[in-house]
């Protein structure tokens, strides 16, 4: 265990700690101390950076978005610019997520107000969705395509989003087993964007 932090790698500690409990515990059922344990540091050093627990967890929350986001640019520059495998891509990336860190995936779309309203959540929750609408904008511009990039990306989010809940929340696995929900965000994606009708000329 590390019992010293050069300036900053303390908080990012701290913060990396609880990520990993939320992950291990299927929520944020931990004290303080249990992540200055997991990080390898007194019981005082937390409140250096964070009041309180809350702020830690926003802090992970944020995180998470941000980590999301970077996963999106990774799996999409595998692809050129306006190709459909980049929007591809960006589905399977946010279904991964949601299945790796089932627990940080709900809190990040969590309704409580201490989380979804406190301001580095929004801001990068919002970055992450504007990144999905770039990447359907920049789909439409490139292929011609007519329609609202904004609404479009909407409901491809809408099709992943609850694709990804269900299936964390096991209720795929109740009802269709069978089902390949990879294969069915794509073919979502097909009818919701790639067969919209294409400018003339």
């Amino acid at each position: 265990m590390k019992t010293s932090y050069h300036h900053g790698e303390l908080r990012q500690a701290l913060i990396d700690a609880a990520r990993l409990l939320i992950k291990e515990r299927m929520g944020n059922d931990f004290s303080l101390s249990d992540a200055c344990r997991r990080a390898g540091v007194s019981t005082a050093a937390p409140y250096r950076h964070f009041s309180d627990k809350t702020q830690i967890i926003n802090e992970v929350v944020a995180q998470g978005f941000a980590d999301m986001t970077g996963r999106f640019r990774t799996a999409a520059s595998a692809f050129p610019p306006g190709a459909r495998e980049r929007i591809v891509m960006v589905g399977q990336v946010y279904l991964t997520f949601a299945i790796d860190e089932p627990s940080l995936f709900r809190m990040m779309f969590s309704q409580r107000p201490n989380l979804s309203e406190e301001d580095i959540v929004t801001a990068q929750g919002k970055a992450c969705f504007a990144y999905v609408i770039q990447e359907v904008l920049d789909y439409c511009t490139i292929n011609g395509v007519e329609g609202d990039a904004q609404m479009i990306a909407l409901q491809l989010w809408t099709l992943v989003h609850g694709a990804a809940s269900l299936t964390i929340d096991g209720d795929y696995a109740k009802v269709a087993p069978q089902i390949d929900i990879g294969q069915m965000i794509a073919l979502g994606a097909e009818r919701l964007l790639f067969l919209l009708p294409r400018r003339a000329g």
